[in-house]
């Protein structure tokens, strides 16, 4: 059966997305708070962060519907890469920042209330999984802005599973340590999706050849085809997370635009490039 739904369908439910997890942000802090649990706080500044990567998705499909102008030749679609490094460069700094504190409260430790903990937890825990839903069901599949956001949803979900165990731990056996561990754990988690998020994006900036594509296969590829003679100073980038884009020159011994089109077509079935510039001589 087709999928006739649309972008603005997709942004109402990303929409409801970010809604919910922002009152679950606020209802994370306030019972972190009242309970002395740090990893609670950690895990509403996660549900944050997500809230955050939501809004920018949200935006960027906006943005990056507009047309090209004689100003924006390659019209708008960075716009998304821009967010990625603000949205990572933030979870880079929130992570340390619970490390941080962390340290601090296993040097200076104060008393947790566990049942606090682990209904807050067991709360977030559901709506984590309902966020998660709604994540999947606006373009997860097809789009991979929405899919790492909702790869963030699933893994606030675990994140909830983590301190409601910790939660348990305490009420049982007054091990307030493992709220250090598991405040530490999710920080780490954090840092490290921030630095793999950032790594991305500023290679699609810098232009860099796209992962999962070798310049040299590439050339063997294209030189292989007949009345190709040589293909040099080859350059390929990408403009967002989709669109790839290849420049180079050939040396052609017959018809010039029929092995361009042949050239073209082979860029665009072995390696997804649907944007070429080829420079040719005979």
């Amino acid at each position: 059966m087709a999928n006739h739904s649309h972008p603005h369908e997709h942004n109402g439910k990303l929409t409801i997305a970010v809604l919910i997890n922002i009152l679950l942000t606020v209802a994370q802090v306030i019972g972190g708070m009242l309970s002395g649990s740090l990893s609670l706080i950690a895990d509403a500044l996660h549900n944050l962060s997500d809230a955050g990567a939501l809004v920018v998705a949200i935006l960027a499909r906006k943005i990056g519907a507009k047309p090209a102008t004689p100003s924006m030749t390659y019209g708008y679609k960075r716009a998304e890469i821009l967010g990625v490094v603000i949205n990572s460069t933030t979870l880079i700094l929130i992570g340390l920042y619970l490390v941080i504190e962390a340290i601090d409260k296993y040097l200076n430790p104060i008393p947790i209330d566990g049942w606090i903990v682990i209904w807050v937890a067991g709360i977030a825990l559901i709506i984590d999984v309902l966020t998660a839903i709604l994540t999947y069901k606006s373009g997860a599949r097809n789009n991979m802005n929405i899919r790492a956001a909702f790869i963030h949803n699933v893994s606030d979900a675990m994140a909830s599973v983590a301190v409601i165990f910790a939660g348990v731990l305490i009420i049982f056996y007054d091990l307030y340590v493992v709220d250090v561990i598991a405040t530490i754990g999710i920080s780490l988690y954090v840092i490290f999706h921030g630095c793999l998020l950032l790594k991305k994006a500023i290679k699609i900036l810098m232009q860099a050849v796209p992962e999962g594509l070798d310049i040299k296969v590439m050339q063997n590829e294209l030189e292989k085809l007949d009345h190709v003679k040589s293909v040099s100073h080859i350059h390929v980038w990408q403009l967002d997370e989709n669109k790839l884009f290849f420049e180079g020159h050939a040396q052609i011994a017959g018809n010039i635009e029929e092995t361009k089109k042949l050239m073209r077509s082979l860029l665009e079935t072995q390696f997804k490039i649907t944007h070429c510039t080829i420079e040719s001589t005979e």
